[in-house]
């Protein structure tokens, strides 16, 4: 993620919860949703205005109106620099504490990104294995803002959500201290697939002969069946849910 700078050129009103300011974007790319630093306060960039129009962005050599949030804004100069504040930036603790108050989803940092930074954290051997835990919650939470501000369907984000938490299954292993409940994920998983087993194989038989969307669905069925096998070695000895695990893992030969 760039680190973008802006200069202030005036500050034309501010309040304690933030104010309006007409800055220049010097280096990178200004975004709504982004963080900027003031010393050891933070300003929310919450809105921008060009030739009287809202826009989701503008770059290095351009001028804008910005919407910032805090009250550090009325304490802004002419000619003072403001710096992005990239997810690094952040502690795991504050982002922590910042995703317990459930944030607006166009907050900074975006959630994809921190998606991407969380997920490297929690692979990161390097780390203790309480911080790499923590940073897989962090990634499970940063993968849910993921699918919300992108309208997702759960079929569609099921994957991204099942890799965070198989992975810290087999990492630290299940229960409430380490990845979760196997059996409640795989629950979950399955009830996502509006078909039996042997319904989507007889479909994958036939699959070039299937309207593009059923091809599509079928495709997004057998990207589950992976993480539904990963589990299944954490599953009771006579669950039930091992036989439609193994179903579903024979099923996917046939899948497009």
């Amino acid at each position: 993620m760039s680190i973008a700078e802006l200069q202030v050129y005036s500050v034309e009103e501010a309040d304690v919860t933030g104010g309006v300011c007409v800055v220049r974007c010097i280096g990178g790319v200004a975004r709504a949703g982004q963080v900027y630093a003031v010393g050891a306060s933070r300003m929310g960039l919450r809105h921008i205005e060009r030739h009287g129009r809202p826009v989701g962005s503008f770059d290095a050599g351009h001028t804008a109106k910005v919407h910032f949030s805090g009250a550090i804004v009325a304490l802004l100069s002419r000619g003072q620099v403001l710096t992005s504040v990239p997810p690094d930036g952040h502690s795991l603790e504050d982002l922590e504490a910042w995703l317990a108050t459930g944030p607006p989803l166009r907050d900074e940092p975006h959630p994809r990104t921190l998606r991407v930074l969380a997920g490297v954290r929690m692979r990161d051997e390097r780390l203790p294995d309480g911080i790499r835990l923590r940073w897989g919650r962090v990634a499970l939470a940063a993968t849910h803002r993921c699918a919300a501000a992108e309208g997702t369907p759960e079929l569609v984000r099921a994957p991204e959500l099942a890799c965070v938490h198989s992975y810290l299954i087999e990492q630290f292993g299940p229960g409430p201290d380490g990845g979760g409940d196997p059996a409640a994920l795989c629950r979950d998983l399955l009830a996502l697939i509006d078909l039996t087993p042997a319904q989507a194989a007889a479909q994958g038989r036939v699959w070039r002969d299937l309207p593009h969307h059923r091809i599509r669905h079928l495709r997004r069925i057998k990207s589950l069946i992976p993480w539904l096998a990963v589990l299944r070695p954490h599953l009771a000895e006579h669950d039930p849910l091992g036989s439609a695990v193994d179903a579903w893992v024979q099923a996917r030969a046939l899948l497009p």
